[in-house]
């Protein structure tokens, strides 16, 4: 079986000999070395076989001195299958080149759709997908998965809550929430206004209800500042108390710096391999040999290619290599205060309300053990300090 794929390729004939001589000629073939087979008589003076495409010229020279004639009724292989390809090579050349434009069509961008973005949003998002090359005219296979296109996207404009990226065939669909939402209108049952720390009162805006204290008070935890209950003439009135109270706090952070600290980073360094996938084989395209970082982080992207609207078992598969290095950071002592005061304020800010106002700070206690830098830090805070509690019965008689 095998050796008869390996003659269809170089080339088989079926050959007519008629005349009274067919078996010297068989014979005389035979001992060339000439390779036949199938061999049938058709009548008493002609046969039928097959034989080798390469072996022609043997078998003419062995025709001339027998006295038979010869006719080819078949001829099938490789050889034959190139000259008819050449034949009508632009035929062929014309629909591979179809199919190969067709091909690369379908993996272009040729729509971007988004939805439930106000136009203004939806001119920022065009604009940094433009720069992202998210655009039409696009190559797919050089645009960002639809997750990394997401996040940078929700990274890159504050006006989104969160975006859906969806990609069908060759149209990109964007699906936008928007934090620009109208602000809901809070309703507040009755309610007093009371103290949510100790504190010292600096200034107070009251919309409603009756305050109770006075700037410069000193106040503690959960005392009474503004009443919700108001005097009238006719009797009382319980409304839910609003406004706000800002009062002086004080709080202590701790925080411990350790003068020499290794960590990662990228040093600029990266390696770019292309390959094709089909099915579960890759193969290289660009990008060859072995990689040579001893630290790094692999990052891959895998694009399906298309055709039309349907999804082929073969993608073109990117992965890029960047190196990492250890990286040592050593602090000098006053450098290493310096930073841990930073942090002590970032910290502070993390724990309070955005409008809260660090109004002083002072170090309690700064010590280096051990290699680390030990603060202490007191910070004096202007926030507001007002929290609601509900009016229970017994505090309107």
């Amino acid at each position: 079986m095998k050796s008869q794929w390996i003659e269809y390729y170089s080339g088989v004939i079926k050959v007519k000999v008629s005349g009274r001589g067919v078996e010297r000629l068989i014979n005389r073939l035979m001992r060339d070395g000439v390779k036949v087979w199938n061999v049938k008589r058709q009548g008493t003076e002609a046969i039928t076989f097959y034989m080798k495409y390469k072996d022609v010229n043997k078998l003419r020279a062995a025709v001339r001195t027998s006295g038979c004639k010869v006719r080819f009724l078949e001829k099938v292989g490789g050889p034959f299958l190139i000259r008819r390809l050449r034949t009508n090579s632009g035929f062929f050349t014309g629909g591979a080149l179809f199919l190969a434009v067709l091909m690369f069509l379908s993996n272009m961008v040729w729509g971007i759709e988004i939805k439930g973005a106000s136009p203004a949003t939806e001119y920022q998002i065009r604009k940094h997908l433009d720069d992202m090359g998210v655009k039409k005219g696009k190559l797919q296979f050089f645009i960002g998965s639809p997750e990394a296109v997401q996040r940078e996207l929700t990274n890159a404009i504050q006006a989104l809550t969160w975006v859906g990226v969806e990609l069908k065939g060759t149209t990109y669909h964007f699906q936008v929430v928007e934090k620009n939402e109208p602000e809901k209108v809070e309703y507040y049952s009755p309610r007093h206004l009371v103290a949510a720390k100790k504190a010292i009162i600096v200034d107070m805006f009251i919309e409603k209800g009756e305050p109770v204290v006075n700037v410069n008070d000193h106040v503690k935890p959960g005392q009474l500042l503004v009443s919700g209950i108001i005097p009238k003439d006719d009797g009382e009135e319980t409304v839910p108390a609003q406004g706000e109270v800002l009062g002086k706090t004080w709080y202590k952070t701790v925080v411990e710096l350790p003068l020499t600290s290794s960590f990662q980073v990228f040093n600029g360094n990266e390696k770019k391999k292309y390959y094709v996938k089909i099915g579960g084989f890759s193969i290289p395209v660009w990008g060859f040999g072995k990689n040579e970082y001893k630290e790094f982080e692999k990052e891959t992207n895998e694009t399906a290619l298309r055709f039309l609207v349907w999804e082929l078992p073969i993608a073109f598969v990117d992965s890029t290599f960047r190196e990492r290095e250890k990286v040592t950071r050593i602090y000098s002592t006053d450098e290493a205060i310096k930073k841990a005061k930073e942090m002590a304020r970032i910290d502070i800010k993390s724990s309070l309300h955005e409008d809260a106002i660090i109004k002083g700070e002072k170090v309690l206690h700064q010590s280096i053990e051990n290699d680390k830098v030990n603060l202490i830090t007191h910070f004096e805070i202007i926030e507001n300090i007002a929290e609601g509690q509900p009016i229970i019965q017994g505090d309107e008689e």
